[in-house]
């Protein structure tokens, strides 16, 4: 049995990698730019691969996966919606998963402070989560 804390951080983790999936399917049905697009593709296919494996932690460790607050993805859907219908451009598609990585990261952190004695798998998948987020605000800045 792993610890309490352990367990919540993979649920964070999963719960961010979930979200992370869903915006960029959101933003990508508005996206012009086929290069932007698929950049956009292989960051969900990097968290997808790391979903999978905190669903499998998960079960492995005895507990259930967690979805995203519907606060938060309701309020994340309409962000992104009405900020497409007044400016749809790739900018702003870029600008808006920008905001959601630097959300994403600040989340993390404060879940990592949050659950100080998490072993060292799940403090690393978080670190590698934390590594795709800053390296797709990196590659969208040629967009913004």
């Amino acid at each position: 049995m792993q610890n309490n804390d352990t367990i919540q951080l993979l649920k964070e983790c999963d719960s961010g990698t979930k979200m992370a999936v869903a915006s960029i399917d959101e933003v990508s049905e508005k996206i012009s730019n086929p290069q932007l697009k698929q950049l956009l593709q292989k960051s969900k296919e990097k968290h997808t691969l790391l979903g999978n494996e905190l669903h499998s932690l998960l079960l492995e460790y005895g507990s259930e996966e967690k979805d995203p607050d519907p606060m938060a993805k309701g309020m994340s859907w309409i962000k992104t919606n009405m900020k497409m219908t007044m400016d749809g451009t790739d900018a702003a598609a870029a600008d808006l998963v920008t905001d959601g990585c630097n959300m994403g990261i600040k989340s993390l952190y404060k879940y990592l402070n949050k659950y100080p004695a998490a072993n060292r798998i799940a403090k690393d998948i978080l670190s590698r989560i934390i590594a795709i987020e800053d390296t797709l605000i990196k590659d969208l800045r040629v967009y913004l």
